[in-house]
Protein backbone atom coordinates (compact mmCIF):
# COMPACT_ATOMS: atom_id res chain seq x y z
CA UNK A 1 0.00 0.00 0.00
CA UNK A 2 1.06 3.67 -1.07
CA UNK A 3 2.29 5.42 2.36
CA UNK A 4 2.26 9.62 2.30
CA UNK A 5 6.68 8.90 2.88
CA UNK A 6 6.39 7.39 -0.93
CA UNK A 7 4.43 10.30 -2.42
CA UNK A 8 6.42 12.97 -0.31
CA UNK A 9 9.91 10.64 -1.58
CA UNK A 10 8.57 10.85 -5.32
CA UNK A 11 7.52 14.53 -4.84
CA UNK A 12 10.57 15.58 -2.96
CA UNK A 13 9.04 16.97 -0.36
CA UNK A 14 8.00 16.57 4.18
CA UNK A 15 5.86 14.14 4.66
CA UNK A 16 3.70 16.74 6.21
CA UNK A 17 3.38 19.11 3.29
CA UNK A 18 1.88 16.25 1.61
CA UNK A 19 -0.47 15.81 4.69
CA UNK A 20 -1.65 20.18 3.89
CA UNK A 21 -1.80 19.28 0.01
CA UNK A 22 -4.18 16.07 1.24
CA UNK A 23 -5.90 18.30 3.47
CA UNK A 24 -6.50 20.70 0.77
CA UNK A 25 -5.11 23.41 2.74
CA UNK A 26 -4.17 26.93 1.25
CA UNK A 27 -0.51 27.71 2.96
CA UNK A 28 1.12 25.40 0.31
CA UNK A 29 2.66 27.02 -2.82
CA UNK A 30 0.58 26.32 -6.21
CA UNK A 31 3.77 24.60 -7.62
CA UNK A 32 4.08 22.40 -4.46
CA UNK A 33 0.81 21.52 -4.87
CA UNK A 34 0.86 20.26 -8.28
CA UNK A 35 3.90 18.31 -7.98
CA UNK A 36 2.49 16.49 -5.12
CA UNK A 37 -0.81 15.94 -6.66
CA UNK A 38 1.32 14.33 -9.76
CA UNK A 39 2.94 12.16 -7.28
CA UNK A 40 -0.35 11.54 -5.61
CA UNK A 41 -2.01 10.26 -9.16
CA UNK A 42 1.03 9.15 -10.38
CA UNK A 43 1.38 6.23 -7.56
CA UNK A 44 -2.56 5.85 -6.80
CA UNK A 45 -2.36 7.47 -2.96
CA UNK A 46 -5.69 7.07 -0.92
CA UNK A 47 -5.61 9.37 2.22
CA UNK A 48 -6.26 7.70 4.92
CA UNK A 49 -9.35 9.01 6.44
CA UNK A 50 -9.94 6.68 9.21
CA UNK A 51 -6.98 7.52 11.01
CA UNK A 52 -7.63 10.84 10.23
CA UNK A 53 -10.95 10.82 12.48
CA UNK A 54 -9.02 9.09 15.24
CA UNK A 55 -6.49 11.55 15.85
CA UNK A 56 -9.03 14.47 15.04
CA UNK A 57 -11.97 12.72 17.64
CA UNK A 58 -14.63 13.92 14.42
CA UNK A 59 -14.50 13.45 11.08
CA UNK A 60 -15.27 16.32 8.35
CA UNK A 61 -18.25 14.14 6.48
CA UNK A 62 -21.92 14.85 6.85
CA UNK A 63 -24.19 12.05 6.20
CA UNK A 64 -27.52 12.37 3.97
CA UNK A 65 -30.42 10.07 4.19
CA UNK A 66 -32.70 9.69 1.83
CA UNK A 67 -36.05 8.02 1.32
CA UNK A 68 -36.87 7.74 -2.39
CA UNK A 69 -35.33 11.21 -2.91
CA UNK A 70 -32.91 9.30 -5.89
CA UNK A 71 -35.97 8.35 -8.01
CA UNK A 72 -37.84 11.73 -8.14
CA UNK A 73 -37.70 13.74 -10.74
CA UNK A 74 -35.11 16.78 -10.39
CA UNK A 75 -35.41 16.11 -6.91
CA UNK A 76 -31.69 14.35 -7.10
CA UNK A 77 -30.87 18.25 -7.65
CA UNK A 78 -31.44 18.29 -3.84
CA UNK A 79 -28.02 15.89 -3.24
CA UNK A 80 -26.54 18.28 -5.94
CA UNK A 81 -26.18 20.92 -4.44
CA UNK A 82 -25.08 18.84 -0.79
CA UNK A 83 -22.29 17.78 -2.87
CA UNK A 84 -21.25 20.68 -4.61
CA UNK A 85 -21.11 22.84 -1.02
CA UNK A 86 -19.63 20.11 0.16
CA UNK A 87 -16.75 19.92 -2.35
CA UNK A 88 -16.55 23.89 -2.08
CA UNK A 89 -16.07 23.52 2.09
CA UNK A 90 -13.85 20.70 1.90
CA UNK A 91 -16.32 18.02 3.20
CA UNK A 92 -17.34 14.35 2.42
CA UNK A 93 -20.60 13.07 1.49
CA UNK A 94 -21.50 10.00 2.55
CA UNK A 95 -25.69 8.87 1.55
CA UNK A 96 -27.45 6.15 2.17
CA UNK A 97 -30.99 5.67 0.38
CA UNK A 98 -33.81 4.00 2.52
CA UNK A 99 -36.52 3.19 0.35
CA UNK A 100 -39.27 4.51 3.53
CA UNK A 101 -38.45 1.32 5.39
CA UNK A 102 -37.75 2.05 9.19
CA UNK A 103 -35.43 -1.04 9.38
CA UNK A 104 -32.99 0.39 7.34
CA UNK A 105 -32.82 3.96 8.45
CA UNK A 106 -32.46 2.74 11.87
CA UNK A 107 -29.30 0.72 10.67
CA UNK A 108 -27.99 3.63 8.79
CA UNK A 109 -28.22 5.67 11.72
CA UNK A 110 -26.15 2.94 13.77
CA UNK A 111 -23.64 3.08 10.39
CA UNK A 112 -23.04 6.99 10.96
CA UNK A 113 -22.39 6.89 14.59
CA UNK A 114 -20.30 3.76 14.30
CA UNK A 115 -18.69 6.31 11.86
CA UNK A 116 -18.19 9.50 13.48
CA UNK A 117 -20.41 11.45 10.69
CA UNK A 118 -20.14 15.08 11.67
CA UNK A 119 -23.75 15.93 10.80
CA UNK A 120 -26.67 14.29 8.67
CA UNK A 121 -28.62 16.29 6.34
CA UNK A 122 -32.01 13.83 6.32
CA UNK A 123 -33.79 14.66 2.75
CA UNK A 124 -37.72 13.83 1.57
CA UNK A 125 -38.40 12.88 -1.76
CA UNK A 126 -41.68 15.22 -1.29
CA UNK A 127 -42.55 17.79 0.93
CA UNK A 128 -43.54 16.96 3.94
CA UNK A 129 -44.22 16.56 7.61
CA UNK A 130 -41.27 13.63 9.36
CA UNK A 131 -39.46 13.10 12.36
CA UNK A 132 -36.95 10.48 12.03
CA UNK A 133 -36.83 7.41 14.04
CA UNK A 134 -37.53 8.35 17.93
CA UNK A 135 -34.41 8.60 19.53
CA UNK A 136 -32.19 7.68 16.89
CA UNK A 137 -31.09 11.22 16.41
CA UNK A 138 -27.85 11.73 18.26
CA UNK A 139 -26.44 13.62 15.55
CA UNK A 140 -27.14 17.23 14.53
CA UNK A 141 -29.64 16.75 11.76
CA UNK A 142 -31.09 19.06 9.22
CA UNK A 143 -34.35 18.08 7.98
CA UNK A 144 -34.20 18.88 3.98
CA UNK A 145 -37.53 19.35 1.81
CA UNK A 146 -39.85 19.04 5.19
CA UNK A 147 -40.10 19.90 8.93
CA UNK A 148 -40.76 18.16 11.89
CA UNK A 149 -44.04 17.88 13.64
CA UNK A 150 -44.62 20.41 16.79
CA UNK A 151 -43.38 17.69 19.51
CA UNK A 152 -39.91 17.42 17.84
CA UNK A 153 -37.11 20.50 17.45
CA UNK A 154 -34.90 19.19 14.36
CA UNK A 155 -34.01 22.17 11.89
CA UNK A 156 -35.76 22.02 8.99
CA UNK A 157 -35.20 23.87 5.64
CA UNK A 158 -38.29 23.56 2.66
CA UNK A 159 -39.76 24.87 0.01
CA UNK A 160 -42.31 27.89 0.02
CA UNK A 161 -45.22 25.83 -1.63
CA UNK A 162 -47.63 28.59 -0.13
CA UNK A 163 -46.12 31.74 -1.36
CA UNK A 164 -45.48 29.97 -4.59
CA UNK A 165 -48.91 29.32 -5.17
CA UNK A 166 -49.92 32.88 -4.26
CA UNK A 167 -47.89 34.43 -6.59
CA UNK A 168 -49.31 32.56 -8.95
CA UNK A 169 -53.30 32.80 -8.01
CA UNK A 170 -52.28 36.44 -7.97
CA UNK A 171 -50.43 36.35 -11.74
CA UNK A 172 -53.70 34.33 -13.63
CA UNK A 173 -55.92 37.46 -12.02
CA UNK A 174 -53.76 39.79 -13.09
CA UNK A 175 -54.45 38.42 -16.68
CA UNK A 176 -57.65 39.05 -16.19
CA UNK A 177 -59.05 35.80 -15.95
CA UNK A 178 -62.31 35.29 -13.94
CA UNK A 179 -63.18 31.76 -14.56
CA UNK A 180 -60.56 29.51 -13.56
CA UNK A 181 -60.48 25.99 -13.26
CA UNK A 182 -57.96 23.93 -10.73
CA UNK A 183 -56.76 20.62 -10.57
CA UNK A 184 -55.41 19.07 -7.24
CA UNK A 185 -52.77 17.38 -6.02
CA UNK A 186 -53.26 14.12 -4.00
CA UNK A 187 -54.77 15.64 -0.76
CA UNK A 188 -51.92 13.28 1.39
CA UNK A 189 -49.18 15.56 0.02
CA UNK A 190 -48.37 18.71 2.11
CA UNK A 191 -47.48 20.50 -0.90
CA UNK A 192 -50.94 20.18 -2.34
CA UNK A 193 -52.66 21.79 0.98
CA UNK A 194 -50.32 24.43 0.79
CA UNK A 195 -50.94 25.29 -3.10
CA UNK A 196 -54.70 24.91 -3.05
CA UNK A 197 -55.26 26.87 0.68
CA UNK A 198 -53.03 29.93 -0.89
CA UNK A 199 -55.10 30.07 -3.99
CA UNK A 200 -58.52 29.72 -2.88
CA UNK A 201 -57.17 32.72 -0.24
CA UNK A 202 -56.19 34.66 -3.24
CA UNK A 203 -59.41 34.32 -5.17
CA UNK A 204 -61.35 35.28 -1.79
CA UNK A 205 -59.15 38.05 -1.49
CA UNK A 206 -59.48 39.79 -5.05
CA UNK A 207 -63.49 39.56 -4.38
CA UNK A 208 -64.18 36.52 -7.00
CA UNK A 209 -66.64 34.16 -5.87
CA UNK A 210 -65.75 30.40 -4.81
CA UNK A 211 -68.21 29.81 -7.82
CA UNK A 212 -66.02 31.69 -10.30
CA UNK A 213 -62.92 28.98 -9.24
CA UNK A 214 -63.77 25.05 -10.19
CA UNK A 215 -61.85 22.89 -8.10
CA UNK A 216 -61.56 19.43 -8.60
CA UNK A 217 -59.41 16.08 -7.62
CA UNK A 218 -56.47 14.85 -9.78
CA UNK A 219 -55.22 12.22 -8.22
CA UNK A 220 -55.67 10.20 -4.87
CA UNK A 221 -54.31 7.12 -2.88
CA UNK A 222 -51.24 6.07 -1.60
CA UNK A 223 -48.09 8.21 -2.78
CA UNK A 224 -46.46 6.55 -5.76
CA UNK A 225 -49.57 4.37 -6.22
CA UNK A 226 -52.03 7.07 -6.78
CA UNK A 227 -55.63 6.44 -9.29
CA UNK A 228 -55.15 9.64 -11.69
CA UNK A 229 -58.41 10.97 -12.96
CA UNK A 230 -56.37 14.12 -14.36
CA UNK A 231 -56.64 13.97 -18.30
CA UNK A 232 -60.68 12.86 -17.27
CA UNK A 233 -61.75 15.94 -15.08
CA UNK A 234 -59.32 18.38 -17.56
CA UNK A 235 -62.12 17.12 -20.43
CA UNK A 236 -65.14 17.72 -18.26
CA UNK A 237 -64.36 20.69 -17.10
CA UNK A 238 -63.53 22.13 -20.39
CA UNK A 239 -65.78 20.82 -22.43
CA UNK A 240 -68.46 22.81 -20.34
CA UNK A 241 -70.54 25.73 -21.96
CA UNK A 242 -69.12 27.65 -19.21
CA UNK A 243 -66.15 26.85 -18.92
CA UNK A 244 -62.77 28.39 -17.36
CA UNK A 245 -60.03 30.76 -19.25
CA UNK A 246 -57.62 29.60 -17.08
CA UNK A 247 -56.28 26.38 -15.94
CA UNK A 248 -54.13 25.66 -12.92
CA UNK A 249 -52.68 22.09 -12.10
CA UNK A 250 -50.96 21.00 -8.97
CA UNK A 251 -48.19 19.94 -10.92
CA UNK A 252 -46.45 19.88 -14.02
CA UNK A 253 -47.42 16.33 -15.12
CA UNK A 254 -50.70 17.29 -14.67
CA UNK A 255 -49.90 20.35 -16.66
CA UNK A 256 -49.30 17.97 -19.69
CA UNK A 257 -51.99 15.87 -19.23
CA UNK A 258 -54.18 18.85 -19.32
CA UNK A 259 -52.98 20.11 -22.42
CA UNK A 260 -53.52 17.04 -24.17
CA UNK A 261 -57.61 17.42 -23.12
CA UNK A 262 -57.54 21.05 -24.09
CA UNK A 263 -55.75 19.82 -27.98
CA UNK A 264 -57.92 17.23 -28.18
CA UNK A 265 -61.19 19.17 -27.64
CA UNK A 266 -59.80 21.64 -30.46
CA UNK A 267 -58.97 24.49 -27.84
CA UNK A 268 -55.89 27.05 -28.39
CA UNK A 269 -52.68 27.52 -25.65
CA UNK A 270 -52.90 30.43 -24.71
CA UNK A 271 -55.66 32.14 -27.37
CA UNK A 272 -57.93 30.25 -25.94
CA UNK A 273 -56.62 28.68 -22.20
CA UNK A 274 -54.52 29.81 -19.91
CA UNK A 275 -52.64 26.72 -18.20
CA UNK A 276 -50.55 26.69 -15.46
CA UNK A 277 -48.51 24.34 -13.64
CA UNK A 278 -46.16 23.74 -10.60
CA UNK A 279 -42.70 22.20 -10.00
CA UNK A 280 -40.78 23.25 -13.16
CA UNK A 281 -40.29 20.19 -14.14
CA UNK A 282 -38.60 21.31 -17.47
CA UNK A 283 -38.79 18.18 -19.16
CA UNK A 284 -42.16 18.74 -19.41
CA UNK A 285 -42.06 22.70 -19.17
CA UNK A 286 -39.90 23.26 -21.80
CA UNK A 287 -40.52 20.07 -23.79
CA UNK A 288 -44.75 21.88 -24.16
CA UNK A 289 -45.40 23.74 -27.22
CA UNK A 290 -46.05 26.42 -26.16
CA UNK A 291 -43.32 26.64 -23.07
CA UNK A 292 -45.75 26.06 -19.72
CA UNK A 293 -45.84 28.73 -16.92
CA UNK A 294 -45.25 27.49 -13.52
CA UNK A 295 -44.08 27.31 -10.33
CA UNK A 296 -39.84 26.17 -9.69
CA UNK A 297 -39.38 24.43 -6.80
CA UNK A 298 -35.58 25.00 -5.54
CA UNK A 299 -34.23 21.29 -5.09
CA UNK A 300 -30.68 22.57 -5.82
CA UNK A 301 -30.93 25.45 -3.30
CA UNK A 302 -32.43 23.48 -0.84
CA UNK A 303 -29.52 21.13 -1.12
CA UNK A 304 -26.66 23.88 -1.07
CA UNK A 305 -28.16 25.93 2.14
CA UNK A 306 -29.41 22.75 3.90
CA UNK A 307 -25.65 21.81 4.02
CA UNK A 308 -24.67 25.47 4.74
CA UNK A 309 -27.37 25.28 7.68
CA UNK A 310 -26.13 22.21 8.67
CA UNK A 311 -22.73 23.60 9.05
CA UNK A 312 -23.83 26.68 11.11
CA UNK A 313 -25.64 24.39 13.62
CA UNK A 314 -22.43 22.38 14.11
CA UNK A 315 -20.57 25.72 14.04
CA UNK A 316 -23.08 26.80 17.30
CA UNK A 317 -24.45 29.58 15.04
CA UNK A 318 -27.63 29.07 16.29
CA UNK A 319 -30.37 30.12 13.53
CA UNK A 320 -32.98 32.36 14.80
CA UNK A 321 -35.54 30.80 12.89
CA UNK A 322 -35.95 26.60 13.63
CA UNK A 323 -37.39 26.53 10.03
CA UNK A 324 -36.30 28.16 7.05
CA UNK A 325 -38.72 28.91 4.13
CA UNK A 326 -37.14 28.92 0.49
CA UNK A 327 -38.89 31.35 -2.26
CA UNK A 328 -40.43 29.26 -5.56
CA UNK A 329 -39.97 31.66 -7.93
CA UNK A 330 -42.76 32.44 -10.70
CA UNK A 331 -42.01 31.10 -14.32
CA UNK A 332 -43.71 32.93 -16.52
CA UNK A 333 -43.86 31.34 -20.30
CA UNK A 334 -45.91 31.14 -23.52
CA UNK A 335 -48.85 28.44 -22.23
CA UNK A 336 -50.64 32.04 -19.95
CA UNK A 337 -52.07 35.08 -21.39
CA UNK A 338 -54.41 37.91 -20.57
CA UNK A 339 -58.23 36.24 -20.37
CA UNK A 340 -59.98 37.12 -23.92
CA UNK A 341 -63.12 38.99 -24.34
CA UNK A 342 -66.13 37.43 -23.67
Amino acid sequence: MVSIKDVAKVAGVSDKTVSRVANKESNVHPETVEKVNEAIRKLGYVPNMTARMMRSSRSTTFGIITDYVSTTPYSGDIVRGIQDWANENKKTVLMANTNGEPERESETWRTFQEHRIQGVLFVTMYHRIIDPMPNAVQIPTVLVNSHPSKKRKYRSIEPDDYRGSTDLAKYVIQLGHRKIGYIRLNPALLGAELRIDAFRKVVRDCGLSQADLTVKLGMEGPIGNETNWVHQEATEMLSGANRPTALVCGNDEMALQAYLAALRLGLRIPEDLTIAGFDDFRLISLGLKPQLTTVALPYYDLGYKGAELLNRVLRGETPEEKHENLPCPLVIRGSSSTASPS
